[in-house]
């Protein structure tokens, strides 16, 4: 890796702290509301298209899930849903929306080994106060000069934040799990990225075809990084 790195970011959910893992949970037992209308799989399916549709209305994070699953609700019943079922799905977002935060491995010791040698940065999308909230309750928040909560993670976002920073893209290196959010659009920018795969990806945030780049690296955990920055 090279040695002009001054400024690190990190992806925040399953990279720093679990994340999709409670989506799926959630989407499974929104799935077994709907049993008396669809499969499983068939509502799982029509929730999806529903997320991909309102995307660009809702972004990505809770709020937004838990108002595609009324939608998906009202289409898979044709309006003939009760409303305890509605309350039933605001209730599963709110219990989302109030999941305790489990760090993964490695993510405090790489942290506390990179704190006051780059400055460290988190660059995560979702909804803004849930990632407030996520990172107030991690007790990471004092590791990092900045928080930016993306609206989505494209070239130009990217651009806007090393503006903000006043950093080149030569010295910014980027950690996540999604190799399509996290690590394509800061290589396109000339950055360096590392991915760090995580069990659990959700389908819109998937990449399967192979990926080689001087500038790209793969980790097991995000501990790794540390040896490759000679920390």
């Amino acid at each position: 890796m090279n040695n002009t790195i001054t400024t690190i970011a990190f992806d925040a959910d399953d990279t720093l702290w679990i994340n999709e893992p409670y989506f799926q949970e959630t989407e499974k037992e929104f799935c077994a509301l709907l049993k008396d209308y669809l499969p499983q799989h068939a509502v799982s399916k029509e929730l999806f298209t529903t997320e991909m549709q309102n995307l660009p209305l809702y972004g990505y994070g809770v709020k937004g899930f838990m108002l595609c699953m009324i939608e998906t609700i009202n289409r898979v019943s044709n309006g003939k849903a009760s409303l305890e079922l509605v309350n039933k799905t605001i209730e599963l977002g709110h219990e989302l929306l109030q999941k305790t935060i489990e760090l993964l491995d490695g993510v405090s010791h790489t942290l506390e080994s990179l704190h006051g040698k780059y400055r460290l940065v988190i660059a995560t999308k979702g909804d803004l106060l849930d990632q407030e909230r996520k990172l107030k309750k991690s007790g990471l928040q004092s590791y990092f000069h900045h928080i930016e909560i993306m609206s989505d993670k494209k070239v130009s976002d990217y651009e806007k934040l090393l503006k903000h920073l006043d950093c080149k893209p030569e010295n910014f290196l980027m950690l996540g799990n999604s190799i399509q959010s996290d690590i394509l659009p800061v290589l396109e920018m000339g950055g360096t990225a590392a991915h760090i795969p995580y069990h659990v990806t959700w389908t819109h945030e998937q990449h399967h075809q192979p990926l080689k780049h001087e500038n790209f690296f793969e980790l097991k955990r995000i501990d790794e990084i540390l040896g490759l920055l000679g920390c």
